[in-house]
């Protein structure tokens, strides 16, 4: 079942200019440590980071609880060559989540210039062996 569904867009170029004035302080407040290792390892492309930042605000969305109860670097993404971005919830938005009986949530994010969108879905799946 559908729980909620996000979706957000971004200027890549405003989030490069927020990334150049606060270089170090931004990817610590939007990715975990592993994300900040990966970003770093791509060569810190700012379209990947405005994607980045556009599914995790979705992700917020579509657990419906927005920024403010959550942060953003409680949202971790991942993601293996062929493989669709998968989410990983911690902290105060995993909490909220279980609150919302929300399973899964899947997720799809685009960047061409000027933008990055993403689209974020919420589901509850029952338990197999419930």
């Amino acid at each position: 079942m559908i729980i909620g569904v996000g979706i957000d867009l971004v200027s890549i170029d405003r989030i490069g200019k927020v990334y150049k004035n606060y270089p170090d302080r931004f990817p610590e407040r939007i990715f975990t440590n592993q994300e900040k290792i990966n970003f770093e390892q791509r060569g810190s492309l700012i379209a990947v980071l405005a994607a980045r930042f556009a599914a995790k605000e979705a992700v917020l969305k579509a657990i419906g609880c927005g920024i403010g109860p959550a942060a953003l670097n409680e949202v971790e993404l991942t993601t293996l060559p062929g493989q669709q971005p998968r989410v990983k919830l911690s902290g105060e938005t995993s909490r909220l989540a279980g609150e919302r009986n929300i399973t899964t949530v899947s997720i799809s994010m685009t960047h061409e210039p000027p933008f990055a969108c993403a689209m974020a879905v919420a589901f509850s799946v029952p338990n197999e062996y419930s």
